[in-house]
């Protein structure tokens, strides 16, 4: 009986820290992940307009570590997250295009439920870490 309580205390305590390591794992940060799959290309990894397909744009990619100083110090949170969506905004750039992809149409795509709730988390985990990266 001590035993099979040993060995219960044992697994349990195997279990605990087995779960806690794979959580910890578990641990993405979304937004990072999305700006370093989708807008690093042009953008950069450090987020200042410095990405590899840069040259190749119209318009040259905005540096997105900068969007507070150019809002008064405020970051614009709904802007940039219409910007990323595009579905809604009307801006369609200096050249008659919107260079920008429309990450709202290519994510409701990409998902598994018709339904834009993935889609705002998505968008919403990349506006977070776009105001993480703002300079100071």
């Amino acid at each position: 009986m001590k035993h099979t309580a040993i060995g219960l205390a044992v697994s349990l305590l195997a279990m605990a820290v087995l779960s806690s390591a794979s959580f910890a794992q578990g641990q993405v940060d979304l937004g990072k992940r999305a700006y370093e799959e989708n807008c690093a290309s042009c953008h950069g990894i450090s987020g200042k307009g410095d990405g590899a397909v840069r040259m190749h744009l119209v318009k040259a990619p905005s540096n997105l570590t900068t969007l507070a100083k150019r809002n008064g110090g405020l970051f614009p949170r709904e802007r940039v997250r219409e910007m990323i969506d595009g579905r809604t905004t009307t801006e369609i750039g200096p050249h008659g295009t919107r260079e920008m992809p429309i990450w709202g149409l290519v994510y409701r795509t990409q998902g598994t439920q018709p339904a834009d709730f993935p889609v705002r988390n998505r968008i919403d985990s990349l506006v977070d870490f776009l105001a993480r990266i703002q300079e100071k």
